[in-house]
């Protein structure tokens, strides 16, 4: 896909995840907006990894750690086909196999998440895995900034950079909030970039919401070989839904009709402007 294809289709994700967030009155939509341009240049762009190859041993691995946010992920899936997109219309029902986590009950799932801290864990595990079983495949992982007080993803931050992993990309959506507030009134991150640098990693900064930014990121892994990569993506909690734009009270704030209403509009309106 070319650019404007790619902020065409993360849209389109964008207004799907929000009515699937509306009509269940359930979700994370804060987290799940700032994340969408990442996600969907991973799926379209960069990642080997479709329902015709899921079971082939040299697919790309993708975990999503921040859990909470799987609305999105849910919608790409049912896009590209791993199961039928009418699902999406019971997310976090009963009886629905999509729970407000990631699931493997779920096609295109990997693991189960959502208990933050022990995604990048696993993507290190698997990445291990692949370099000693001489796999091809990449292995991605996103995480949250709030996530990043957790003691597991240093451990695992850690162990990448020992064996250096750089079939291992990591992904930090860092939209400055979590639950509580602000991340560096929470619990002080900065110098987030250099942390990482000092247990072996390469890390680049980039707009995590400018699609063009995005690509050009993920079009250079690794960024330098014998070292995993870390995209410290700088993003916007709630992207695209104005009045949820750099909001906490939006981490997981359901939107009433009207509001849904107005975020809509706006969101087809961005993409009749795109399109043009």
């Amino acid at each position: 896909m070319q650019i404007k294809q790619l902020e065409l289709k993360a849209i389109d994700i964008r207004m799907r995840a929000l009515r699937m967030i509306y009509e269940s009155k359930a979700g994370h939509l804060g987290g799940s907006m700032s994340m969408v341009d990442i996600l969907v240049a991973l799926y379209y762009h960069k990642m080997n990894v479709r329902p015709e190859n899921w079971q082939e041993i040299d697919r790309d691995r993708f975990i999503l750690s921040k859990g909470h946010s799987v609305e999105t992920l849910y919608c790409v899936l049912a896009d590209l086909g791993f199961f039928d997109p009418a699902e999406l219309d019971g997310y976090s029902g009963f009886g629905s196999r999509l729970f407000g986590h990631p699931t493997v009950k779920v096609p295109g799932v990997e693991m189960c998440s959502g208990a933050l801290g022990h995604g990048l864990s696993a993507a290190v595990g698997m990445a291990l895995g692949a370099k000693r079983s001489g796999m091809n495949c990449g292995v991605y992982t996103i995480m949250g900034d709030g996530e990043q007080a957790e003691g597991s993803v240093w451990e695992a931050a850690m162990a990448a950079g020992n064996y250096g992993l750089d079939n291992l990309t990591a992904v930090v959506d860092r939209n400055m909030l979590q639950i509580t507030g602000c991340t560096e009134d929470v619990m002080r991150l900065e110098s987030l970039a250099d942390k990482y640098r000092a247990f072996g990693w390469s890390v680049e900064e980039i707009d995590g919401n400018d699609m063009k930014s995005v690509v050009t990121a993920l079009d250079r892994l690794p960024f330098e070989r014998g070292k995993p990569s870390l995209i410290l993506a700088h993003t916007v909690k709630g992207k695209g839904v104005s009045f949820a734009e750099n909001q906490a009270k939006w981490h997981h704030g359901i939107p009433n009709e009207a509001q849904y209403r107005e975020a809509m509009a706006a969101l087809e309106a961005k993409r009749r402007e795109t399109a043009a």
